[in-house]
């Protein structure tokens, strides 16, 4: 069940950030009751303590970011790609990839047959 809480105690603290209504534990049971959910009585408490100390978008933005391992595929010690990066490479790419030249039907089916 303990899963069951933290889930539902996410959710209703995603809820209510989102309406703009202040994260207490109260409000976060409140949610979690509406919701015909029981969770055990702690979870609402350690919730609304953890939306005190952090923003809420702060820890919706930083999903997964939390471990210090690199991300598959990354070098350890490459500096970390930004947008500018990004837009750079990418229309690098683009530039480099040029699109086939497309026959028409015609030269296509004596090229078959020559």
């Amino acid at each position: 069940m303990s899963s069951t809480g933290e889930l539902a105690c996410t959710y209703a603290c995603l809820i209510l950030h989102d309406d703009g209504i202040p994260v207490t534990a109260e409000k976060i049971a409140t949610v979690v009751k509406a919701a015909n959910l029981q969770v055990e009585s702690y979870w609402p408490s350690l919730f609304a303590k953890l939306c005190e100390k952090k923003n809420v978008e702060d820890l919706i933005m930083n999903v997964g970011s939390g471990g210090t391992a690199a991300p598959t595929g990354a070098v350890a010690g490459a500096p970390p790609v930004t947008g500018d990066d990004a837009a750079t490479a990418s229309s690098t790419a683009d530039k480099k990839k040029e699109e086939p030249k497309e026959e028409s039907d015609d030269e296509a089916m004596f090229s078959l047959f020559d």
